[in-house]
C-alpha cells in the first residue's frame, strides 16, 4: 500500500482518473444554485466543506503523479488557489442565489495546503518503510 505514495506508484493512472473525478465533484457542487442546497445549521459548515474538498484536491492530484519537490508542489497550491478563486468568481456571476466569497477562497488555499503537507508527510513514511 506504501507504494501508492511514492514515485513508482503504479497506481498513478487510476489516481488520475480519480482526481479528475474530484475536480469535477468540486466544480458541480460549488455551482449548485442556492435554491437547490439544504439548509444546514452547523457553524462554519460551508468552509469547511471547501477546506476538505481542496485538501482532496490536491492530495488526489499528487497522488496521480507523486512527488515531493518543491517546485510541483508549490505549482498544485496555486492550482488550488486558482480554481478556488475560478468557482467563486463562476458562484458570483453566474449561480442564482450565490455570491463570490472571498473566505471560501481562503478556505481552498488552506484546503490544498493540508492536502499537500498530508500527502508530503505519508510519502516520506512511505519511503522510509519501503528502503526498510
Amino acid at each position: 500500500m506504501w507504494i501508492l505514495f511514492t514515485s513508482t506508484s503504479p497506481y498513478k493512472k487510476g489516481a488520475r482518473w480519480l482526481a479528475i473525478g474530484w475536480t469535477l465533484l468540486i466544480f458541480i457542487l460549488c455551482l449548485i444554485p442556492a435554491n437547490e442546497l439544504p439548509k444546514v445549521d452547523v457553524p462554519f459548515i460551508d468552509k469547511w466543506a471547501h477546506v476538505v474538498l481542496f485538501a482532496g484536491f490536491s492530495f488526489l492530484w499528487l497522488s496521480a503523479g507523486p512527488t515531493t519537490r518543491f517546485l510541483p508542489l508549490v505549482m498544485l497550491l496555486g492550482i488550488s488557489i486558482f480554481i478556488g478563486w475560478l468557482v467563486e468568481y463562476i458562484q458570483g456571476n453566474y449561480v442564482p442565489g450565490r455570491y463570490q466569497d472571498d473566505m471560501d477562497t481562503l478556505a481552498d488555499a488552506v484546503g490544498g495546503l493540508v492536502g499537500i503537507i498530508i500527502f508530503v508527510v505519508i510519502s516520506f513514511v512511505a519511503n522510509k518503510k519501503i528502503k526498510q
